[in-house]
């Protein structure tokens, strides 16, 4: 009887600490949450800019490359993994798309899968001609659009540790340790002129990712070192790097939209 109240410790350090699992057991095999999008409240400040008061502005978008060379971490064996993503373009047009919201103020061009595009209309030119006959100019394919200016940047940062540490508590038998890790990433943006070559806007922005953990043991001698009670528990919670990643590009776009304003590259429409 007198090992009761351990247990009922125990037991009170598992419900506490394993209580705010977000998985759920399905047919056997743990599964996440099903899918969903999520509206990053960057992507809802670019799309509360005000309306653009000019046409809209033509811009492309090629690569934006991770050139951190970072690999994830692993103390075991080497990570061929890199440790950020490598499709960053993705949320960099996402971004300039939402900007305006409703009045969108950039007309984005396709430029990462530029070669599918390419191939795509030579097979629609080379069909016409073969069973349609259509060698008229009048039927041809319009030209694709040309853009005056073209976003470039990368991911040039991303730093890990740069603040860690934790703290523990044993009593008895019954122990609890919390322990958090702070890293970093960073992305740089930049705005240039087709016709000149010019860096009209270079801009970047560094978010802070954090990782955090506890945890608790219990062990207790039952019967005199004949019998022993040993319950280990614990919870982790890692902030998304591709998500870090995503409002970071966000909020470097939104530092290029007002540059932009003050350098007069283009403006808010002012409301009569």
């Amino acid at each position: 009887m007198e090992m009761v109240p351990q247990i009922a410790a125990a037991m009170l350090l598992i419900c506490l600490l394993g209580g705010c699992a977000s998985t759920q057991k399905i047919d056997g095999v743990y599964q996440g949450e099903t899918p969903y999008t999520i509206e990053t409240d960057t992507i809802k400040r670019l799309k509360n800019i005000p309306s653009l008061g000019q046409p809209q502005i033509t811009i492309a978008v090629y690569d934006f490359p991770d050139r951190t060379g970072q690999r994830k971490p692993n103390v075991k064996f080497s990570q061929l993994s890199t440790a950020v993503t490598q499709g960053p373009e993705t949320w960099v047009i996402n971004g300039l798309k939402a900007v305006g919201g409703n009045e969108p103020w950039f007309i984005v061009l396709e430029r990462e899968g530029l070669d599918n595009l390419v191939k795509e209309r030579q097979l629609i030119r080379s069909t016409r001609e073969l069973y349609d006959g259509e060698s008229d100019v009048k039927n041809q394919l319009k030209p694709l659009k040309f853009a005056g200016l073209i976003v470039e940047g990368g991911i040039v940062g991303y730093d890990t540790n740069i603040v860690s540490g934790g703290v523990g508590m044993r009593y008895f038998g019954i122990g609890v340790n919390e322990q958090y890790r702070t890293d970093q990433v960073t992305v740089s943006i930049r705005l240039v002129a087709v016709q000149t070559g010019e860096i009209l806007i270079s801009t970047s922005a560094t978010k802070t990712i954090a990782s955090y953990s506890s945890g608790g043991d219990v062990f207790r001698f039952l019967d005199m070192s004949t019998k022993a009670l040993e319950v280990e528990t614990g919870v982790a919670t890692n902030e998304p790097v591709n998500y870090a990643i995503r409002t970071t590009i966000e909020h470097a776009i939104h530092n290029l939209i007002y540059e932009g304003i003050d350098k007069d590259l283009w403006k808010f429409k002012i409301e009569e």
